[in-house]
């Protein structure tokens, strides 16, 4: 917009409807003022200074795993075995047959 001549920039002001060249200057309204006012706060657990440390705020280390109060498995007595006997994993395909070691090469 600066860059335009003063012939279009009247005629883009006329159209428009308003001053587009008053845009390009610093609008003191929108900048935030030097001096703020100090924030005003609601006190919490963490507003003190002393005795302020960030492991005794940690929400993560408060954190724990579940207590189990119910289950819906069995438990075992003390002292028992599981009931049954340990069985093998179910493979897709048919069972692999064992390869034998080559005996012409020497162990090394």
């Amino acid at each position: 917009m600066a860059s335009a001549t003063k012939i279009i920039q009247r005629l883009r002001n006329l159209l428009s409807g308003q001053d587009l060249q008053a845009k390009l200057q610093l609008r003191y309204g929108e900048i935030a003022k030097r001096t703020q006012t100090p924030p005003k706060l609601p006190v919490g657990p963490s507003h003190k200074f002393a005795n302020n440390y960030y492991h005794t705020r940690d929400g993560r280390r408060e954190a724990v795993p579940p207590t189990i109060i119910m289950s819906s498995q069995k438990a075992l007595a003390a002292g028992s075995e599981a009931p049954g006997k340990a069985k093998c994993p179910v493979l897709p395909g048919t069972k692999p047959k064992e390869l034998p070691l080559s005996t012409d090469q020497p162990y090394l």
